[in-house]
């Protein structure tokens, strides 16, 4: 079974299909609370360029450490003595953290997926009561979308089980269907602009507290706001081991970058020029919105089938991407040992299975608000499992430089040195960012220490093959 199967196109399409998920329909609102056009451009420039250092460390990696694939926080392994117990236990509890974390983002695409579902289906929003269980009743609605869900999550599994080649290929289609369409929004949005929409180019923002936000604070506020459109840049070099070429890496990681950031500047800039201010800070679907003021509502159910087309493929992408963390780790010796099964497809079965029986547990979000406020506590803590293997790759890649390990040439080293300097410096700027305060950041902490639980077992296996 050869497992080289995916090429630049695919590992392309899965940086983009995961990056470019639902949080596109929400930004443009999200931004124009935040800051003035001035400050909404300048924070895509600083957050773009931090991301593009990061591609170009995660690109590097790939090619210079073949070897360790699995994502970028397999590398809080090789920050410590080989083989030493704090190698293992860095990666281990990396691995789990990075792990719970992608599976609560894959829950949060399915669950976005129905709710887009509910512009043609409206009975998915029914008050009715099906049945009551003790103090709980269940509504018509609500078990629905946990069927509709469920649907998605385990027909996502078998199309994985099928194999890496058929999956990733779905996800192109999904992606380049996605790609087509957000492009045809952002021509008709030129087409349509309307400049005096969009109001002073730089004009005073308030915080939650009521202050004036000047230019700085409104750059750092739509800066948070942005960080998230990048999640998943990471995408191809988590697949690295079942690449064609680890050329490939580099070139999709940038590509897919690339594309992302003219999807995300272009329709979250224009959207201002389609709807006035007021009208799109006070909007619940500000594309949908705005793409119903030009071409009716029409327009806004096209829209949202391009939206359910893009959430397939982000589906698809982020089960196959949380099934493969683990089992690389497990390849590599960091995870527990039973992730590293196969079928005869070659797809790590048993991976697939517990990250997605895990993500069926979390699904669960969908029937009762109390459980969906669960759900909602497990992503809002798991930020900084997200966010922490970023600086994991970039303090890998300068301990590289550093020894000069790989290098042949001083001119690298140096110039290398800057773009994995400036991605630390990004990086450590997203984690303060993105956790938001000290709470989320121990809540976050004390998520990745839970790992610490199943330790042992990895601890007994190792012991059991010496």
């Amino acid at each position: 079974m050869n497992k080289h199967q995916l090429g630049f196109w695919i590992l392309t399409a899965l940086v983009v299909g995961n990056m470019v998920g639902s949080g596109i329909f929400m930004l443009p609102r999200s931004l124009s609370e935040a800051a003035s056009p001035a400050g909404v451009i300048l924070a895509w420039a600083a957050t773009g360029l931090g991301v593009l250092m990061l591609a170009l460390v995660f690109g590097s990696l790939a090619v210079r450490k073949p070897e360790l694939s699995g994502g970028p926080q397999i590398y809080a392994k090789e920050l410590f003595r080989e083989g030493s117990k704090g190698s293992l236990l860095a990666g281990f509890m990396s691995t789990w953290g990075y792990w719970i974390g992608n599976i609560a983002g894959f829950v949060a695409v399915i669950t976005t997926f129905a709710s887009y579902l509910t512009t043609f289906f409206p009975v998915l929003t029914s008050d009715k009561i099906w049945f009551s269980f003790g103090s709980m009743s269940i509504k018509a609605g609500n078990a629905l979308t946990f069927l509709v869900c469920s649907a998605l999550l385990w027909g996502t599994h078998a199309i994985c089980l099928n194999g890496i080649k058929g999956a990733g290929r779905l996800n192109f289609i999904a992606t380049a269907t996605k790609v087509i369409g957000f492009g045809i929004f952002i021509v008709i949005a030129l087409l349509a602009f309307q400049q005096s929409n969009i109001g002073p180019f730089l004009a005073p923002r308030s915080d939650a507290s009521g202050n004036s936000m000047g230019l700085l604070s409104q750059i750092n506020a739509a800066a948070v706001a942005t960080l998230w459109a990048f999640i998943g840049v990471e995408s191809a070099m988590v697949f690295a081991g079942r690449a064609r070429r680890k050329q490939d890496i580099r070139s999709a990681t940038i590509a897919g970058l690339l594309i992302s950031i003219v999807l995300y500047v272009g329709i979250s800039i224009l959207t201002m020029g389609l709807l006035t201010q007021d009208q799109l800070i006070a909007s619940l679907n500000p594309l949908v919105d705005g793409i119903s003021a030009v071409l009716g509502p029409l327009g806004g159910k096209l829209l949202a089938g391009i939206g359910l087309i893009s959430l397939l493929g982000s589906t698809i992408g982020w089960v196959l991407l949380s099934s493969e963390v683990p089992y690389q780790a497990s390849k590599q010796g960091v995870f527990l040992s039973s992730f590293s099964k196969e079928n005869n497809k070659g797809m790590p079965k048993s991976s697939l299975w517990i990250s997605n029986a895990f993500g069926q547990v979390l699904l669960l979000s969908t029937i009762s608000s109390s459980i969906s406020a669960a759900f909602d506590f497990i992503i809002y803590i798991a930020t900084l499992a997200y966010l922490v293997p970023y600086l994991i790759a970039s303090l890998y890649h300068l301990k590289l430089i550093w020894t000069g390990e790989t290098y042949s040439l001083q001119r690298e080293r140096v110039t290398e040195g800057i773009i994995a300097s400036l991605a630390a410096v990004y990086s450590l700027w997203v984690i303060v960012a993105g956790t938001a305060n000290l709470k989320t950041f121990l809540l976050g902490v004390a998520l990745i220490a839970s790992g610490i639980l199943l330790y042992p077992l990895l601890l007994k296996h190792q012991k059991s093959h010496l």
